[in-house]
């Protein structure tokens, strides 16, 4: 039970952050990653107590992997387009 609460907690914080800090996109691909990873957890949580194969974790590992470089890859394009990651610095439909 107390997995369960504390995994909420979490998702709360995660969104929150998400939500309430939208001025860098650093902070809003760091929160995405923190959701991520929470889930990742509920998932591991999950299968330990069914006693379920464990290579689902490790596809899940692996298109998170994938996720974290494509975020990182826009962000370097970001920043070297436009020069800072501030999102109110460029106008999407200019991209």
């Amino acid at each position: 039970m107390f997995e369960l609460v504390s995994f909420l907690v979490m998702f709360y914080l995660g969104m929150k952050t998400f939500f309430f800090n939208k001025k860098h996109i650093l902070m809003m691909l760091l929160s995405l990653e923190m959701l991520s990873l929470l889930i990742m957890s509920m998932i591991i949580f999950i299968l330990s107590i069914y006693n379920y194969d464990s290579m689902m974790i490790v596809y899940f590992i692996i298109i998170l992997v994938c996720e974290a470089v494509i975020g990182l890859v826009l962000l370097t394009l970001i920043v070297r387009s436009h020069g800072s990651d501030y999102i109110k610095s460029f106008s999407m439909l200019l991209c």
